[in-house]
C-alpha cells in the first residue's frame, strides 16, 4: 500500500474509484484513497509469482480460486444497498476465494477466504495495522503476512465460535505460529488444509 491520495477534503466511494484512470492504481480504506502506483520490487514479484504458482497448483480440481494483484476486493457493509457506494476496495497480493458467488465482474464482493500480503518498507505498517484490522473486521478466514526482509511468514486464522478460547473472542484473527527460515521451515495453511510452503525455497533468491 502506498501513500494517501493528496489534497482530499472528502471520502471516496467505489463509484469515484471506478472513474479514475486505468493506468493508476489505488486502494480505498473507509473512503481514504491510497496511491498504489509504484511498481513492486523484483523480489516482491518473484515471491508473489512463486506463491501464486504454488497455490494455483494446489487448488487444481478444488472449488477455491486464486487471484493475483491487481484484483479488486470490495469489502462492503452488508446488506449492500448500492455497489457504487462501497468505500473500501483493496488489492491484496494474492486472494483465495472459495465461494463462487463472491466473484463478480468487478472482482471479489466480500471477504476472500485467504489473503496474502508481501511486506515492503513502504507497505509494512499498513499491512500489519490498517489492513490487519480491516481483514479481521470483514471476516477474512486466514491472513498470510510474508516478510522477505526477515524471511518469515506469519499466518493468522480467524477464530470461530467452535474454536473459541479464553484468550481471544470469536471473530479474532489469531496467529498460530511464526514460520522462519532458521527455525520452522514449513508454513502450513489452516483454511487450505494440506497446503504448505517451504520457507527456505521461497526465499532462496533473496
Amino acid at each position: 500500500m502506498g501513500l494517501k491520495k493528496e489534497k482530499t477534503d472528502s471520502k471516496f466511494t467505489y463509484r469515484d474509484y471506478s472513474s479514475w484512470p486505468e493506468d493508476e492504481r489505488w486502494e480505498l480504506i473507509d473512503g481514504i484513497a491510497y496511491d498504489m502506483c509504484a511498481a513492486p520490487s523484483s523480489w516482491h514479484q518473484r515471491i508473489s509469482f512463486k506463491l501464486s504458482t504454488l497455490i494455483g497448483m494446489f487448488l487444481q480440481n478444488k472449488p477455491c480460486e486464486a487471484f493475483s494483484a491487481p484484483f479488486d476486493v470490495l469489502l462492503p457493509a452488508f446488506p449492500i444497498k448500492n455497489e457504487g457506494e462501497i468505500d473500501t476496495v483493496v488489492q491484496p497480493d494474492i486472494s483465495v476465494i472459495c465461494d463462487p458467488s463472491k466473484i463478480v465482474e468487478s472482482g471479489c464482493l466480500g471477504a476472500p477466504d485467504l489473503i496474502v500480503e508481501i511486506l515492503s518498507p513502504s507497505t509494512s505498517k499498513k499491512d500489519l495495522n490498517e489492513k490487519f484490522q480491516l481483514y479481521e473486521k470483514h471476516g477474512v478466514k486466514e491472513y498470510w503476512i510474508v516478510d522477505p526482509g526477515n524471511k518469515y511468514i506469519q499466518v493468522f486464522h480467524l477464530l470461530t465460535e467452535e474454536k473459541k478460547s479464553g484468550r481471544y473472542d470469536d471473530g479474532t484473527l489469531v496467529p498460530p505460529v511464526n514460520w522462519r527460515e532458521d527455525k520452522n521451515t514449513i508454513a502450513e495453511s489452516v483454511v487450505l488444509e494440506g497446503f504448505t510452503v517451504n520457507i527456505t525455497e521461497l526465499f532462496a533468491e533473496i
